[in-house]
């Protein structure tokens, strides 16, 4: 249900900053290259097909090319006999017209000659070689695949911000096309700031965690379509912040900061990169996740995503936020997850004039569709409890009560779902 109270103003809506972020990011320039680099890339343009596919008549079987009236009246114990004048294999560049009562061996994807009416397969033949019995009668066109069955020259064939999978790759193959224009995967840099911080299978000393968003961040950059490069923990020190992203600067397409200082959150951060851009942090009207920061930096306004320490805020931010800045750049149609409504099983409380993204997961049941149960408790800290949720539920920021059975908004995680 809604609150009467009145909803804090000094918070930056989501949607706000959401557009504030993708106003900022366009697709990357296109690139063309050949298909196997072009694999998981999205298409910068429509493609047509520039030639028939099949670009000529071939058969499907294994038999003999035969016209039509050279069979007629052909059965099993009054079989017709012809005689074979050539042997068509796959790839065969041989010309020939067949005549009348005359047929060719043919084997299965090679061109049919012109004549040719129909194809018998094996099974119906004595598998003769200088001639032919053949049991039955086909229909016209049996067995044949004709020019164009699938596409047609000049057909479109892929639309622009396509997905390059395997069977995208293998259609561009089939018709001809060697290489083709994308928008390339874009490069992330990601730095987890804090000199609490260490690396995973490294000792832990007194005081310090393990450096868990820096792989976090990266995977999900690399789900999202982009390739990223983790620069490992900064410590709380602005010139070491200036001095590792201006080292990375020349390689990155978007770079993310996670983590701030023990003096403050983002402290550090803000410091560095005042005196390298221009970032804009705000406190998001959105739980988690409330302190953000986006802008660029450098010469080539290179986009820089500030993002929480914490790693649960972190990779929800990433998911609102980050992801689909993402997806933008590498050309893609889909931007944003999928969205679904869901009915709660469990009530939930949420606070007011926040947007919260709850933890859940869902179950499809026939009578009442996705059901979601969420998985947070009351600590939202627990990043333990972010492997269970396969979508995010989405409370409006004047709700603060969900109760069982309300439906209600989620952002969809599991691809299994969607």
């Amino acid at each position: 249900m809604s609150s009467l109270q009145a909803i804090p103003t000094d918070l930056v809506p989501v949607d706000e900053q959401l557009a504030f972020v993708m106003r900022s990011v366009s697709p990357l320039a296109p690139l063309e290259l050949g298909l196997s680099e072009a694999h998981g890339s999205q298409l910068a343009q429509d493609v047509k097909s520039p030639t028939s596919l099949p670009p000529f008549d071939t058969a499907t079987v294994d038999g003999y090319a035969v016209r039509l009236e050279d069979v007629a009246g052909a059965r099993a114990d009054r079989p017709v006999r012809l005689p074979i004048v050539a042997d068509i294999p796959a790839g065969s560049t041989q010309e020939l017209v067949l005549k009348p009562g005359l047929c060719a061996r043919i084997m299965a994807g090679a061109p049919v000659p012109p004549g040719t009416e129909a194809v018998i397969p094996l099974a119906w033949t004595d598998s003769g070689i200088a001639n032919v019995e053949i049991h039955d009668v086909p229909k016209a066109g049996a067995n044949i695949r004709r020019e164009g069955a699938d596409l047609s020259a000049g057909d479109l064939i892929l639309k622009g911000g396509t997905h390059l999978g395997a069977a995208q790759i293998g259609l561009l193959a089939a018709v001809g096309c060697g290489a083709v224009a994308i928008h390339p995967r874009p490069r992330v840099v990601i730095l987890s700031t804090g000199s609490e911080l260490t690396a995973p299978g490294q000792p832990l000393r007194p005081g310090q965690v393990f450096d868990a968003n820096s792989h976090a961040l990266a995977a999900a950059c690399r789900e999202a379509g982009a390739l990223p490069y983790r620069a490992g923990v900064v410590p709380d020190d602005p010139n070491d912040v200036i001095s590792t992203l201006e080292d990375h600067l020349i390689q990155a397409d978007v770079i993310i900061t996670t983590g701030g200082a023990s003096m403050g959150m983002y402290d550090v951060v803000k410091d560095a990169l005042s005196r390298m851009g221009s970032v804009a942090f705000r406190q998001i009207a959105m739980q988690p996740g409330m302190p953000q920061g986006f802008g660029t930096i450098g010469l080539d306004a290179v986009p820089l995503f500030a993002l929480p320490g914490n790693p649960v805020s972190a990779l929800i931010s990433f998911e609102v936020f980050v992801r689909p800045a993402i997806r933008r750049l590498i050309g893609a149609r889909d931007l944003y997850r999928p969205i679904v409504q869901v009915v709660l099983t469990s009530g939930w409380h949420s606070p007011l004039g926040k947007r919260e993204y709850v933890r859940v997961t869902i179950q499809y049941d026939q009578l009442v569709g996705y059901q979601a149960t969420p998985v947070d408790g009351t600590d939202l800290d627990r990043l333990s409890k972010l492997v269970y949720a396969d979508a995010l539920l989405v409370v409006p920021e004047h709700v603060t009560e969900l109760p069982a059975g309300t439906r209600a908004s989620a952002m969809l995680l599991d691809r299994r779902h969607s």
